[in-house]
């Protein structure tokens, strides 16, 4: 079969689909990977798959170019004799399914990874566009050849409630899966002296930047041997990006250190001793699970997403939601008690395995396209 995975960047196709795709090709079918032009495409090229950039951009209000858009997926899909459309991030579902509908594609998949900018933010363009998506989506994502996969049950029952889409057709994949054979428990101890954290996420405000930002202020007033980092870079597609030069100046005034992007994931959560994710939402973080399987104490707030990977107490510490003094509490508790730190290191790992390893997502994912296509 031919199956065509498309999403809002060829970064999130590398980072969070590759082992889908190869898992794909692994069982001798034909993938096709699209998203807008980007320096990943020419990595997924290298590893041999086909890798299409589109005409979309991220943000685009523009009616005439959102059209274009459209009837260039039709195109191709109609050229290709495309099987089964994917679709990632809420743009890229409602586009791919819209034309996968129209070209007469046999199977359409579409997983909401979060309920995105548009459904987060309280600006009045977010309020603007949100009952133009909603009625995209119910055009794009219903019907009896399509499945919406979510991560989270926050989000089943939001979808629910809109009544977005028939809940027979809701499948719940709890994220798109980490690597635990790559993403492991440091071998020896970190030295000791600085108690060292850090955010891994794109630099956008609803990952709880100002608030990690301020609970490193707090921290550094009471004098503690804390070091925090920040690790990624603003995302100039998202209108929640966080400008370059805000970030410069938070390192100007030694609240932290930016790594901007990095490529060796598994060796940074092995040089920290816990990791933090302030955010307003989720659909499911990957960056969290990847560090609960490197056996670390996670800190997140107890929001949609990030409370389905973090169970107070347990494998983690919750907070609520933008309330820096609360972040800045749970961290200095962890600095405090190296012996919680390891206990929930290791229930975190444990719950990864258990949970969120590639293998089981992939599986699952594989039994949605079964019951669309058949055998796959």
């Amino acid at each position: 079969m031919k199956i065509l995975l498309f999403a809002n960047t060829e970064w999130y196709l590398y980072n969070f689909r590759l082992s889908l795709a190869m898992a794909l090709r692994d069982a001798g079918h034909e993938v096709l990977l699209v998203s807008p032009p980007g320096p990943y495409g020419e990595k997924l090229q290298a590893l041999g798959f086909r890798w299409l950039p589109a005409p979309m951009q991220r943000l685009s209000l523009n009616p005439l170019r959102e059209l274009a858009l459209l009837w260039w997926l039709y195109r191709l899909l109609r050229n290709e004799q495309v099987d089964l459309v994917h679709g990632f991030t809420i743009k890229c579902v409602v586009y791919g399914a819209l034309a996968a509908r129209l070209a007469g594609v046999p199977a359409r998949v579409s997983a909401v990874a979060g309920m995105g900018y548009v459904f987060i933010s309280d600006s009045a363009k977010a309020r603007l566009l949100r009952p133009l998506v909603r009625l995209l989506m119910r055009a794009a994502l219903d019907g009896r050849n399509a499945r919406l996969i979510l991560q989270n049950p926050d989000d089943v029952a939001l979808f629910e409630q809109a009544r977005l889409v028939n809940p027979q057709r809701i499948r719940l994949i709890p994220g798109s899966g980490v690597n635990c054979q790559r993403f492991v428990p440091r071998a020896a101890e970190l030295p000791a002296g600085e108690f060292r954290v850090v955010l891994p996420a794109r630099l956008l405000w609803d990952k709880g930047l100002a608030e990690y930002v301020q609970a490193a202020r707090l921290l550094r007033a009471e004098g503690r041997a804390l070091v925090f980092q920040l690790a990624g870079e603003p995302d100039a597609g998202n209108p929640a990006s966080v400008p370059a030069a805000t970030v410069q100046g938070w390192v100007d005034e030694g609240l932290i250190q930016w790594l901007g992007h990095v490529d060796d994931m598994p060796a940074l959560f092995q040089s920290v001793n816990a990791v933090i994710l302030p955010s307003y939402r989720e659909g499911l973080p990957k960056g969290l699970i990847e560090a609960g399987a490197c056996a670390l104490p996670l800190v997140t707030t107890d929001v949609p997403g990030c409370r389905e990977v973090v169970e107070d107490g347990v494998n983690g510490l919750l907070v609520l939601v933008k309330d820096a003094a609360a972040l800045a509490a749970a961290i200095a508790r962890l600095q405090d008690d190296p012996d919680l730190c390891a206990r929930l290191g290791q229930a975190a790992r444990a719950k990864a395995l258990a949970e969120f390893d590639e293998r089981i997502v992939i599986a699952r994912t594989l039994d949605v396209y079964r019951e669309l296509l058949g055998e796959v």
